[in-house]
């Protein structure tokens, strides 16, 4: 019997795994609420956002507030709102495909077919599906990291998940109550990182590198190390090793960040729902177990794609079976801890194939969406943002042990086990008055202890691998589904999306840092908070290791016709209104990239990119939404917030970078097309238009893709 199988949907709202009874901002709104002034510095914005400024910000007293580069200015025409399926851009600029599905990395793999006979081993030498964050690595002649390079470079990209309706040759099937291999392997596969070499054109574009052996892909099948806090520990023994050092792959990447020592870093986000767990398994695990497993969304499953039928033997398939097989023998006999090897942050050196990547356990496990470093200083600890995608979820920092050296600038691996294996999590409690502190996440700290009701910690890897238990032991704030972080080159304020909440008026009650809840005008995405905001920061005394901030709302997202009063509460307009904000990043100039993965504005527009340039926190005032006391910082303009880009149909605009002399920006195309199917095609982009294809405004399969973006007079981007 032939069915076919849906893909893991990402893109909605993800399943609800926080019922911890964590304290709401509504009981403490008494707290009188007040604006508060911003201490502002100067971090170099050039080509190293990281390593800009190796000496750092100033601080300066709460009346010294130093403007934010006045100089710089939008200077693009906006893009409008459209259901096209092409990619819009403003007029003076070009777009060309750079790297899209099932593209070769060499010469020796065909290209593309479009009709889904690629085999699947063919794919670890082939563009995955599903493109999503990503960093540009400028390439120099000895075949090494140079920032300063615009040229040549190396391309990072994650491929998040897959629309496997196009992967095959025909829809994806179950044979006998199994899947057949080389179509799992195919799937498997398309998940993952690619590392991809791509040479500046002389027309300004950028063009795959195919000779160039630095290209690679990491998928689900690479061999990973386990570094830090987790690694050999109890938690983390599998079949594949008893010692709990190594694993294998990384799964559903996501978000992204990059070093100031010239490493890439993918965030490994809704790995969970990959694995078949049935109901049965619950009678063999402990309480502790259980309560692991319930509050990461390890539920009774098949595991979606149901990888793990395609065999009985091949542990490439088995592994996706997180079953206790024998409650009589141990860990090391099966993969009953194998989700326990997923959900973290991996970092993966570019330039040297021969190391493996290395997943920093330190950092916590969750869903990660994204990890985003502050502007490293000299003497002072490295730090790193970092969000959970789930409704209700909570945002988190990792404050290094050690302090920055300029000369680890060049460290690779070796200073990401400097900075990464060592150190303190924390989680983010925002205050009803607009202040917020972090909560330290370690064993023997804040009650995380072995006699902790929610969750027996006894180790730092216990707090590392249930880091989801340990916020909502410590009471961090339920968040609107925190997704990409960002950090300002020269305020060093750090900025965060909220895409949206269904449930927030609902199992999470309104607060000062979430505050809207009301019904989608439109009725497509029904209560909540369905167009979701941008929420900022500013840490104490502007030490990003501080243990205080403050703390305002950027901007609520809406329809530029909604409720001024409970929803258009930042007076959007035509020229920059959007919805569910979700891919973020600040260049090195300080422009702010906002992109979106939406499903409540897609009846007028699809996704898009917006660019802004930003004040400062406190630069607005204390308002009240529906009732509820917020802060909300002064409303953006049509000068200083105004859409870039328009998307193809269906797809998620996710993922942006840019050469260093800032005239190049690439962006990522995800799963356009994403609602149809074979017999029912959606969307033809990108090869709508490409003369290879027959009919091809109605036969090309939809891919996701990279696209850059250039000027055609050779100009900087957005100004």
């Amino acid at each position: 019997m032939t069915q076919q199988r849906p893909y893991i949907d990402t893109h909605q709202e993800q399943d609800d795994t926080n019922h911890s009874n964590n304290a709401h901002f509504s009981e403490v709104l008494q707290v009188r609420l007040s604006r508060r002034k911003t201490v502002l510095g100067g971090v170099s914005a050039t080509a190293a956002l990281m390593l800009g400024s190796l000496t750092g910000c100033s601080s300066s007293s709460d009346d010294d507030v130093t403007p934010v580069a006045p100089e710089l200015k939008l200077g693009f025409t906006p893009v409008a709102k459209n259901l096209n399926d092409v990619v819009t851009v403003p007029t003076g600029y070009e777009v060309a495909v750079v790297y899209a599905l099932g593209d070769a990395l060499n010469t020796t793999t065909s290209a593309w077919a479009n009709d889904g006979s690629e085999s699947a081993e063919s794919y670890e030498f082939r563009a995955g599906d599903h493109h999503d964050g990503m960093s540009f690595f400028g390439l120099g002649s000895d075949g090494k990291w140079s920032p300063n390079t615009s040229d040549k470079g190396l391309l990072c990209l994650n491929h998040e998940n897959i629309t496997s309706a196009f992967l095959h040759t025909a829809a994806p099937s179950m044979v006998d109550g199994k899947r057949p291999i080389d179509e799992a392997l195919k799937e498997i596969n398309c998940h993952g990182v690619s590392v991809v070499a791509i040479n500046r054109q002389t027309n300004g574009s950028f063009a795959v590198d195919k000779v160039n052996t630095l290209n690679r892909r990491i998928t689900p099948n690479t061999v990973m190390e386990f570094h830090g806090a987790a690694a050999a520990s109890r938690f983390l023994v599998t079949k594949y090793d008893a010692k709990a050092k190594k694993g294998r792959g990384t799964l559903n990447n996501c978000a992204n960040g990059y070093t100031p020592w010239g490493t890439y870093l993918t965030c490994e986000e809704n790995w969970a729902g990959y694995f078949k767990r049935p109901s049965t398994d619950d009678s063999l695990r402990s309480s502790a177990e259980l309560a692991s497993l319930k509050r990461y969304g390890v539920t009774s499953s098949t595991g979606a794609n149901s990888w793990s039928t395609a065999s009985d033997s091949d542990d490439r398939f088995t592994r996706w079976n997180a079953t206790i097989l024998d409650a009589a023998k141990t860990a090391d006999t099966d993969f009953r801890n194998e989700p326990n090897t997923f959900g973290w942050i991996v970092e993966i050196d570019p330039f040297n194939s021969s190391n493996a990547p290395r997943k920093r356990t330190a950092l916590g496990r969750f869903a990660h969406e994204g990890c985003v470093i502050a502007p490293v200083k000299v003497g002072k600890p490295v730090v790193f943002y970092m969000g959970d995608d789930s409704r209700g979820e909570y945002v988190y920092k990792f404050v290094s042990a050690k302090v920055w050296e300029a000369a680890d600038a060049t460290g690779g691996l070796t200073a990401g086990d400097k900075y990464m294996n060592d150190g303190k999590l924390y989680v983010a409690k925002f205050n009803a008055d607009g202040t917020g502190k972090w909560l330290e996440l370690s064993f023997g700290v804040n009650g995380l202890v072995a006699d902790n009701a929610i969750y027996p910690f006894t180790s730092q890897a216990a707090v590392v691998v249930n880091a989801r238990l340990a916020a909502d032991s410590v009471g961090a704030t339920k968040m609107d589904r925190p997704e990409w972080t960002a950090v300002h080159p020269k305020t060093g304020e750090v900025y965060l999306t909220l895409t949206n909440n269904s449930n927030r008026g609902t199992s999470y009650p309104v607060d000062a840092a979430n505050p809207r809840n009301y019904t989608d005008e439109d009725g497509k995405k029904g209560k909540g908070n369905p167009n979701g905001h941008i929420i900022r920061w500013k840490e104490k005394d502007s030490e990003h290791s501080a243990a205080a901030f403050t703390w305002d709302v950027y901007v609520f997202a809406a329809e530029e016709d909604a409720d001024k009063s409970k929803i258009n509460v930042s007076n959007l307009t035509s020229v920059n209104d959007m919805s569910s904000p979700d891919g973020l990043w600040f260049d090195p100039r300080g422009v702010l990239w906002i992109q979106t993965d939406d499903g409540a504005y897609t009846d007028v527009t699809n996704c898009m990119m917006l660019a802004a340039v930003t004040g400062k926190v406190g630069d607005g005032a204390k308002t009240t939404i529906d009732g509820q006391d917020t802060f909300k910082g002064k409303n953006p303009t049509e000068e200083n917030l105004r859409r870039f880009l328009v998307g193809p149909k269906e797809c998620e605009i996710t993922g942006v970078t840019m050469t260093p002399d800032n005239k190049a920006i690439f962006v990522n195309i995800q799963h356009p097309g994403e609602d149809g199917n074979l017999t029912s095609i959606s969307s033809n982009w990108p090869d709508v238009a490409n003369p290879t294809v027959v009919n091809a405004n109605k036969t090309a399969r939809p891919r996701s893709a990279t696209i850059v973006i250039y000027r055609k007079d050779g100009k900087e981007i957005a100004v």
